[in-house]
């Protein structure tokens, strides 16, 4: 069976289609009209839209969508590290590569696929991989879209190595906002957090919500599982659920970093904030054999 019957034939809400660069695509549709889209390129989500059409995550204007470059923008996936350490790229090389459709997925919860738009996605390690990170693994992706909306992502990675190994992860989530400034975070309250421009320093958060007005780059440790992000100018909530992430990560670059990033606009950090679902103080460990999976819900509504 190929990719489009598996997409076209058998399920309603899925389309499979080409971007200009012949990367394939995956478009989610809700019954209602909210729609996602998944490129093959590192199984990244780029759009998720409201059924009003409401664009809801962001994509830079100077993004580069030819592989093997990562997309500065939507949901990249952060896998076997987040952040630049050792000899592996910036945040792993996961976003990199080109997933392909996996037709035959292991069995999730009736309640991860029942009336909901869903792909599934596989990615496994070429010789290359292995020469810079020497684990074998499987990492399976499913990405639904509820009737209602809501956009989903479960991770499942398994150890199909002969030794352990220990990774990093994230769900680089870019939202989109009407203007930083404008915007709070509730649900990290009085947690301690890595200070990423102060060499990783450990604080406490003081406020009662996170606020901006510089640029922010930290790593909030043992969260709740609900995080909820405010855009008060034009009354919307993203409400972040998550299972398996511990960690939070908190990212909005301010001027003097986005004049810096070629494949950023200098002004672009007022419409965007990245706020992570994550797995980065304490990495997973898995033995052979071993299976992790990290969830991640994502639902948008009025503020009241």
């Amino acid at each position: 069976m190929n990719q489009s019957e598996v997409a076209g034939d058998q399920r309603t809400g899925v389309e499979v289609t080409k971007d200009k660069n012949g990367v394939e695509q995956v478009v989610l549709r809700s019954p209602r009209g909210a729609s996602a889209r998944v490129s093959l390129h590192g199984g990244q989500i780029l759009s998720w839209k409201t059924d009003r059409g409401e664009e809801l995550l962001f994509t830079s204007s100077k993004a580069i969508f030819k592989p093997p470059t990562a997309v500065r923008g939507g949901i990249p996936i952060c896998f076997p590290q987040f952040g630049n350490r050792g000899s592996l790229e910036q945040h792993g090389f996961a976003r990199n590569k080109i997933w392909v459709i996996d037709d035959n997925p292991p069995p999730l919860h009736p309640n991860d696929s029942d009336g909901k738009s869903y792909i599934d996605l596989l990615l496994k390690p070429s010789q290359e991989d292995l020469k810079v990170w020497p684990h074998s693994f499987e990492f399976r992706l499913r990405v639904s879209l509820a009737a209602d909306g809501h956009l989903t992502m479960i991770s499942r990675i398994r150890n199909v190595n002969c030794k352990p190994f220990s990774f990093s992860f994230a769900y680089h989530t870019y939202f989109s906002v009407s203007d930083i400034s404008e915007v709070r975070v509730e649900g990290l309250e009085t947690l301690d957090y890595l200070d990423n421009l102060c060499h990783r320093e450990r604080f406490t958060e003081q406020g009662d919500a996170l606020t901006f007005e510089s640029e922010v780059a930290r790593v909030y440790l043992n969260s709740s599982d609900i995080v909820a992000v405010f855009d008060h100018e034009i009354k919307r909530t993203f409400v972040i659920r998550k299972e398996g992430l511990p960690d939070v990560v908190v990212w909005n670059p301010w001027d003097k970093t986005s004049k810096a990033m070629a494949d950023f606009g200098d002004e672009e950090y007022r419409q965007m904030l990245c706020v992570d679902g994550a797995v980065i103080e304490k990495p997973i460990s898995l033995k052979p054999g071993e299976e992790w999976t990290g969830r991640l819900e994502l639902s948008v509504m009025p503020t009241i």
